[in-house]
C-alpha cells in the first residue's frame, strides 16, 4: 500500500545526532549530507510513484524518497549496490541525508531495492507516451536547484557523447554464436536435433570462434546461419516457442545478416560491407546500434545533455537530457528537444558544435525565439562565387520581397507542405543585371525563377553568423566546457559503461547520474567553490562576491 514518508518532519528529542559531541555535530553540518537532505530529499515528490503500489491494500511501502535518494547517492558516488546498502546501514552521513537520525533504525533489504527498480522499469515500458518517473524528479529538482542558486538559464549549450550498456563488444562471428546459443538454450532439449545440440557443446564454441582462420569466418557465419534457420523451421509448429524473445532475436539476426535466394530457396550470409549500421550488435541488448564518429566506431547508445552556460553563473547545471540509439544524429535529437526545453526555460541562445547544424534545427530554434551559435558547420559549403541567400530580402522566411539589386519579383509563392519558395522575376531586368553570373536565379522562357527551400534560408543565416570571428570565438568558449561535463559523468560517475542493458534502463540510470551530478554542483555553490569567471564578472561590477545565504 502506498504511503508518503513524512516521518522525517517530526524530530525526536533524543537520537544519534543529539548524542554526538558538539564539535562532531558542527563538522557534520559542514558536509554534503544536510544539503542533500534540504535540497534533494525534502524536495522529492513521492506522489507520482503511487501508481507502482496498491492504494488500499497491504502493508505500507518502503519510503520512496529514501529509495530514490539512495539511488541518487549511489550514482553520484559511483557505488555498487553492495556499497550503497552498506553505507546506508553504517554511514551516518548517508542516514542523515535521507532523513534518518538514528543509526541503524531502518533496515533495507537488497530485494526491496531491486523490486523498486523493477516496478519503475515496468511502468516506463508500459507507458511509453509518458515521461519516465526519474525524468519527472529530474525536472522538479532542477527547478529547485535553479531557484536556490539564481542560475541564469537564458544561455545554454548542448553536446552528445557515446555510452555503452552492459554488453561485450563482439565480432560478427561471436555475435552469430551468441544469438544462436541463446535461442537454443531457450528451447526445450527434446525439440532440438542432434546437430543443433552439438552447437551447445564447449568444443563447438572453441572450434567456431577460436580455431577458425580469418579466411574461414564467412564460412563459419554461413554455418551458424544455417543452424539458426533449421531452428526457426522447428519452432514454427510451436507458437509458444516461436514467441520467445530469444527466437525473435534469432529471426531478426537472420533477416539482417543474410539474403534469401528465392530460386535456390536458401539464405546466404551478406558481406560485411552490406550490414546496416542499425543491425543487431548484441544478443543481450537489442537497442544498441553501431555508429562511426570521426575515424572511430562505437557500439551502444548516445547521451545528449543540455547545460546552462551564462558567464555570470556561479556554477552550471544540466537542464535536459535524452538517451537514443547512437545512430540518431545530434541535429535530429536537438530538433525534438528544443520545444521541450523552451517550455521549461526561457532560452534565448544555444551554443553547439557543427554536428547540430541543420535547417530543421534552425527553423525550430527561430520558431521558439532562440538564436543558434555554432563552432563549426557540417554539410556542403556554398559556392563562394554565388550570391548568398542572405543578400535577398525575404520576409518571415516565406516571401521574397527584393533581390540584391533591389528589384521586386512580380510573383512569389510559398508551398507550406514542401516548405519551398518560388519567386518569379522580370527576365529582361535579370538579363541586364551586372550580378547576373553570381545570382542563383534560374533563367526560363518567360521569366527568371528563384527556387529555394525554406531550410536553406535558415542555413544561410546561420553561416553568416558563423563568419563573425568574434561571435565564433565566443561560441567556442561557451560550448567547450560541456565536454568536461560529459567526461565527468563518464569517468567519475560511470556513465561511460552502464551496468544495465536496454535503452529504457539506460535512460533511467543516466537520469539518476545526472541528478547526482547537478547536486554536486549545488554543493560547490554552497561551499563557495564557484567559477572563476563568475567571480571576476561580479567583482568588476563592484557587487562583491556571490555567496549563498544560510
Amino acid at each position: 500500500m502506498f504511503r508518503e514518508n513524512k516521518d522525517h518532519l517530526q524530530g525526536e528529542l533524543f537520537n544519534s545526532f543529539s548524542w554526538m559531541n558538539p564539535k562532531i555535530q558542527a563538522s557534520l553540518q559542514e558536509t554534503w549530507a544536510p544539503l542533500f537532505y534540504e535540497h534533494v530529499f525534502c524536495k522529492i515528490d513521492e506522489a507520482p510513484f503511487s501508481c507502482l503500489y496498491s492504494l488500499d491494500n497491504g502493508r505500507p511501502n518502503f519510503p520512496v524518497n529514501i529509495l530514490l535518494s539512495l539511488e541518487f547517492i549511489k550514482h553520484m558516488k559511483d557505488y555498487t549496490d553492495e556499497d550503497i546498502l552498506e553505507q546506508f546501514r553504517f554511514n551516518y552521513q548517508i542516514m542523515y541525508a535521507v532523513g534518518l537520525r538514528n543509526l541503524g533504525e531502518l533496515y533495507l533489504a537488497e530485494r526491496t531495492l531491486y523490486e523498486f527498480r523493477r516496478r519503475v522499469y515496468r511502468y516506463t515500458v508500459e507507458n511509453p507516451d509518458k515521461d519516465d518517473l526519474i525524468f519527472g524528479q529530474f525536472e522538479k529538482l532542477t527547478r529547485q536547484f535553479i531557484e536556490s542558486t539564481g542560475i541564469n538559464t537564458k544561455e545554454q549549450r548542448a553536446d552528445s557523447t557515446q555510452i555503452m550498456t552492459n554488453i561485450k563488444l563482439a565480432g560478427r562471428l561471436s555475435l552469430a554464436y551468441d544469438v544462436l546459443s541463446q535461442a537454443l538454450t531457450a528451447c526445450p532439449p527434446e525439440l532440438l536435433t542432434d546437430s543443433l545440440k552439438q552447437v551447445l557443446e564447449p568444443e563447438y564454441k572453441t572450434k567456431a570462434l577460436y580455431r577458425s582462420r580469418g579466411s574461414e569466418a564467412q564460412k563459419r557465419i554461413q554455418e551458424i546461419l544455417d543452424f539458426g534457420i533449421e531452428l526457426i523451421s522447428i519452432t514454427e509448429a510451436n507458437p509458444y516457442i516461436r514467441e520467445l524473445n530469444a527466437i525473435a532475436i534469432l529471426q531478426r539476426f537472420i533477416n539482417e545478416q543474410a539474403t534469401f535466394d528465392s530460386e535456390k530457396n536458401t539464405w546466404k550470409a551478406k558481406a560485411n560491407k552490406d550490414i546496416e549500421a542499425d543491425s543487431l550488435q548484441s544478443a543481450y541488448d537489442q537497442d544498441v546500434t553501431y555508429r562511426k564518429k570521426g575515424s572511430k566506431g562505437h557500439v551502444g547508445l548516445v547521451l545528449n545533455i543540455t547545460e546552462t552556460c551564462a558567464d555570470e553563473n556561479p556554477v552550471q547545471i544540466i537542464t535536459d537530457y535524452t538517451v537514443e540509439k547512437n545512430r540518431v544524429g545530434d541535429a535530429e535529437i536537438l530538433e525534438k528537444r528544443i520545444p521541450e526545453i523552451q517550455k521549461k526555460m526561457d532560452v534565448t541562445d544555444f551554443y553547439v558544435d557543427g554536428g547540430y547544424f541543420s535547417g530543421e534545427v534552425e527553423k525550430q530554434a527561430q520558431d521558439n525565439g532562440i538564436t543558434m551559435h555554432y563552432t563549426d558547420m557540417t554539410g556542403k559549403q556554398p559556392d563562394p562565387e554565388k550570391l548568398p541567400l542572405t543578400t535577398f530580402t525575404i520576409k518571415d522566411h516565406k516571401t521574397v520581397e527584393a533581390c540584391p539589386e533591389g528589384h521586386a519579383p512580380h510573383s512569389c509563392q510559398f508551398n507550406g507542405k514542401n516548405k519551398v519558395i518560388l519567386a518569379h522575376f522580370d527576365r529582361n531586368v535579370c538579363s541586364n543585371c551586372p550580378r547576373q553570373d553570381a545570382c542563383p536565379v534560374e533563367f526560363r522562357k518567360n521569366s527568371t525563377v528563384l527556387r529555394v527551400e525554406q531550410s536553406a534560408i535558415f542555413l544561410a543565416e546561420a553561416r553568416e553568423r558563423k563568419e563573425d570571428k568574434r561571435a565564433r570565438k565566443e561560441a567556442t568558449s561557451k560550448r567547450t566546457a560541456i565536454e568536461g561535463t560529459n567526461s565527468s559523468l563518464k569517468c567519475s560517475q560511470g556513465a561511460g559503461r552502464l551496468n544495465v542493458r536496454g535503452k529504457v534502463k539506460a535512460t533511467l540510470v543516466t537520469g539518476m547520474k545526472i541528478i547526482g551530478h547537478n547536486f554536486k554542483q549545488i554543493v560547490r555553490f554552497f561551499k563557495g567553490d564557484i567559477r572563476k569567471k563568475a567571480t571576476e564578472i561580479v567583482n568588476n561590477n563592484n557587487q562583491g562576491i556571490i555567496a549563498p545565504i544560510y
